[in-house]
């Protein structure tokens, strides 16, 4: 699927989108695990773990969302999109879980459990939570037409025990093993992806964990509050340079980042800033990586040329991650697009294919990803979506939960202004 650069310059930045969306949307439609109907963590075999039978629980959540877009823009056929997902739902009713918490990664044709490390062999609470921002989206999707459905996963959020994961000082824990219980004692603390799991834990109306988590916890984290300024561009929240790019999109598939603001930030400048400096330092190009430029920029985690890297300004090797730029899409639209266009013509059109863009690149050293990943692929496919439409933060936003959770963290949003004044 290569284009030419004449033929790219020569198509609406609309055409663009339909393109590059429909095609990321196959990873998930074409390439979903046929028996879970979840998506596959990856389409390559690498890290031991088999790319046909290893099923992500993040990334279905993404995909989820992706697949709402994809039926909503008439890429796909909603009836069979939403018996994708009631698949997905049965498939997860029956698949291990711990205290309501799912897995990292399962096998799609049994729902078991396939250990992440040694001592991650049970319930990943910020996995589960990107996973229940999918499905929460897909219940206010299915509200209207199908609510034995919506009716299901409203069951599957409610078994959630968040307040499991609470540590005795207060902190949120990741992981729970049912061997090792807490023994991983990885506290979710902030300036990261994990702003959704606090939100979605605060929300809960069954399992609901304590505000003081959040301000006493999330909000005390080493690399919280930053304030500096970068080239001119102020950074509220997060490490050095921000970071890599999927801190700003992984919690807002689903969160709507305009106007949401908080005693810490207001999120949709913390994630406008994050985007800008990622793309000056690409710019700026200080290690003279070849091939960097307005048209090729955006560091996050991804493949490499070695194994796994996240990627950031503080830590760059040369590796472009495309959905970096593009998840990027409602932050910074003009800058994303170039680089949409600058990828479709890229190493020679080998970026391209049938289920969007690889994973990674390196320009100078002639690399291409043989991967996708689906916590790669469904942001591209999301946040492209929340720009052009503002679709899944629509429906995630109008969950009752969502707005009573934020509210109870001292959020403000227009959605919560809606509904009070309502």
């Amino acid at each position: 699927m290569t284009h030419s650069p004449a033929t790219i310059a020569a198509m609406s930045d609309d055409a663009l989108l339909d393109l590059v969306q429909q095609a990321t949307l196959s990873y998930f439609w074409d390439y979903g695990h046929p028996l879970s109907g979840m998506a596959r963590e990856r389409d390559n075999d690498a890290f031991g773990y088999s790319p046909d039978n290893t099923v992500t629980t993040g990334g279905t959540g993404f995909g989820v969302m992706a697949l709402i877009a994809g039926a909503e823009r008439g890429f796909l056929d909603r009836n069979e999109v939403i018996e994708r997902v009631a698949k997905i739902v049965g498939f997860l009713e029956t698949a291990d879980r711990f205290h309501g918490v799912f897995p990292h990664f399962m096998n799609g044709d049994t729902g078991k459990v396939i250990p992440f490390g040694e001592k991650d062999d049970g319930g990943d609470l910020v996995e589960t939570s990107f996973l229940m921002a999918g499905l929460l989206t897909a219940r206010q999707w299915l509200i209207p037409a199908r609510p034995d459905v919506a009716a299901r996963i409203d069951r599957l959020w409610r078994e959630v025990e968040w307040s499991h994961h609470l540590r005795a000082d207060g902190a949120l824990l990741w992981h729970w093993s049912p061997t090792h219980g807490f023994a991983m004692n990885h506290a979710i603390t902030g300036w990261n992806e994990c702003l959704i799991t606090h939100v979605l834990a605060a929300a809960s109306p069954t399992h609901r964990v304590p505000a003081s988590t959040y301000h006493q916890s999330w909000a005390k984290g080493r690399d919280f509050l930053n304030g500096h300024d970068y080239g001119g561009v102020t950074l509220p929240l997060g490490p050095d340079y921000g970071g890599p790019l999927f801190f700003s999109h992984y919690s807002f598939m689903g969160l709507d980042p305009r106007g949401l603001c908080d005693a810490y930030a207001d999120y949709f400048v913390q994630n406008t800033a994050h985007a800008l400096i990622n793309r000056a330092h690409c710019l700026t190009n200080p290690g003279g990586f070849q091939g960097y430029g307005p048209d090729c920029w955006g560091l996050t985690a991804s493949d490499t040329f070695d194994g796994y890297n996240a990627h950031s300004p503080t830590n760059d090797t040369g590796v472009i991650t495309p959905t970096a730029a593009l998840a990027s899409f409602p932050y910074v639209p003009k800058e994303a697009m170039e680089a949409l266009r600058g990828f479709l013509t890229a190493m020679d059109g080998r970026l391209f294919g049938q289920r969007g863009f690889a994973d990674a690149f390196s320009p100078a050293r002639a690399w291409v990803a043989s991967s996708h990943l689906a916590i790669d692929q469904g942001p591209i496919v999301v946040m492209i979506e929340n720009h052009r439409s503002a679709l899944l933060w629509r429906l995630f936003m109008s969950a009752p939960e969502v707005l009573a959770g934020l509210t109870r963290l001292g959020f403000s949003s227009p959605h919560i202004d809606r509904v009070a004044v309502a």
